[in-house]
């Protein structure tokens, strides 16, 4: 329901939020990405810091609140397959489309390819490590084969790892030796326009999110296959623009450390932090696995792509989009009954 009901329920009005929703996210983007630029300026933060942590954290507030949401509504399957979609879309779409509107290739370093992307895939082995664990050992009484339930214990394990993340990324920053700009910033008031960025970009994605569900079920677009393509886009829009506007800018470190950052956090914090809202959550792995496996497949192309040269060029940037295509194509063909990969889907 957009807007609380307060607009006719029809495909047309929804289509006129989409638009007007995905303009909001635009300027709200912005907000963020310009907040987040001037605060790490002045404490003196490196651009991976930036965009895995400042940025990152605060494009991820759509997909914590759809898993906060769909925890507390009993479709845990469909905030993880939601989790999961989006992050195959940053991890694919999203440094296409940086790659394909920077000036050149797409730069990186190191420290984005060896700690970062590198980080990241352990985050994955720890989601499906996770998700074993529980059907190993809290299984589903009278449910499926492969189901378990998500308990808050082990829940913990993911926010574990992502805490050591986080010392990580301090220790790089005790090590930078950059002096922060306190000269014509006003940290106050970048707190408080990053704070109304977030605001915007949730409300925003919200009512988009809603539109996008209300048009799938109208023109009968499975469930299954609008939650991990169209909700999982929508999902990651913020991203998606934040990255694009720091890859035209030529911030190729940015642009890159925000998809790898917010993919980490999305893994390690918004679904476990659903699990510790709602007490435990039933997951299902035969679902789950194949998607997480899809996910690594991506995450290694992208990493192979960064690891040569440093740089994405644009051949690898549309190598990725039709890698995407393939994905989605593969979702269609389970949606319609083509292919039974994905049992339960």
């Amino acid at each position: 329901m957009i807007l609380g009901g307060f607009l006719p329920d029809r495909p047309v009005v929804y289509a006129v939020v989409v638009v007007i929703a995905t303009g909001f996210i635009w300027f709200g983007s912005g907000w963020l990405e310009e907040s987040a630029e001037q605060l790490s300026a002045y404490y003196g933060l490196p651009a991976v810091v930036q965009g895995s942590i400042v940025v990152a954290v605060g494009s991820s507030v759509p997909e914590l609140a759809s898993v906060v949401f769909t925890a507390i509504g009993g479709t845990f399957d469909m905030g993880i397959g939601a989790i999961v979609g989006s992050a195959i879309f940053n991890i694919l779409v999203i440094p296409a489309l940086s790659g394909i509107v920077s000036d050149g290739d797409l730069d990186t370093n190191r420290t984005i390819v060896y700690k970062e992307a590198q980080f990241y895939m352990i985050s994955v082995s720890a989601l499906v490590v996770t998700l074993a664990l529980a059907v190993i050992y809290v299984p589903v009484p009278n449910g499926p084969d492969l189901s378990g339930q998500l308990t808050r214990p082990l829940a913990v394990l993911p926010l574990l790892l992502y805490g050591l993340y986080l010392f990580i990324q301090w220790q790089d920053v005790s090590d930078h030796d950059v002096e922060g700009v306190t000269d014509g910033i006003d940290s106050g008031r970048e707190w408080g326009k990053l704070a109304v960025g977030l605001v915007v970009i949730l409300v925003a994605v919200h009512q988009l999110v809603g539109s996008v569900e209300s048009l799938s079920y109208t023109f009968g677009i499975p469930e299954f296959l609008a939650g991990v393509t169209i909700v999982a886009a929508a999902t990651s829009l913020p991203d998606m623009l934040v990255s694009v506007r720091s890859a035209q800018t030529g911030k190729g470190i940015t642009s890159i450390g925000n998809v790898l950052g917010s993919n980490t956090f999305d893994l390690l914090v918004a679904i476990p932090i659903g699990v510790l809202i709602v007490g435990s959550a039933t997951v299902d792995f035969a679902t789950a696995v194949p998607m997480l496996g899809v996910l690594t497949l991506a995450t290694v192309l992208l990493f192979s792509f960064l690891r040569t040269d440093l740089s994405i060029t644009d051949f690898e940037s549309y190598v990725l989009l039709l890698a995407y295509g393939l994905f989605v194509a593969w979702m269609v063909a389970e949606s319609v009954g083509l292919t039974d990969l994905i049992t339960g889907a």
